[in-house]
């Protein structure tokens, strides 16, 4: 008998929460992306369409997760695929025939709003306050005027 959608993603969500730490909201979250992908894996598989369309497309046509959302603590959510890292780089936007740039306009993040997690931009925030980075450039910016 074949399973149904919720038990499956029940499996997922339970074998993923085996190989990592999370806590009872990220385990509930991680359970509604993962229903709500296998249903739209589900509905693409009754109207026949191929699976490259719906990799591309899955996760923009869920539920679509606030950008304002995506940017977290510890990670940072794709909204176009839904990947997890510490920043978007641009190698991994250009798989999806972004730029930064582009990305940013799309999604509404403004020019100067970091693409990675809090505690990543935090920690450099610190390092660049502990070595005087500020101090340094803004006396690089009058010495320039002045020469």
């Amino acid at each position: 008998m074949a399973k149904l959608l919720t038990e499956m993603a029940a499996d997922i969500a339970a074998a993923q929460a085996s190989h990592s730490t999370m806590s009872g909201e990220e385990i509930g979250e991680f359970l509604k992306k993962t229903f709500r992908a296998l249903k739209s894996l589900k509905e693409l598989e009754d109207t026949g369409a191929s699976s490259e369309q719906a990799s591309d497309n899955i996760f923009e046509s869920q539920g679509k997760l606030d950008p304002r959302r995506s940017i977290r603590r510890n990670k940072v959510i794709c909204l176009i695929c839904g990947k997890e890292f510490k920043q978007l780089t641009s190698r991994h936007l250009k798989d999806h025939g972004l730029s930064l740039k582009e990305y940013r306009k799309k999604y509404g993040f403004s020019a100067r709003e970091s693409l990675a997690a809090k505690t990543l931009t935090n920690r450099r925030k610190k390092r660049a306050r502990e070595s005087g980075l500020g101090e340094m450039l803004k006396k690089a910016r009058k010495s320039r005027k002045k020469g």
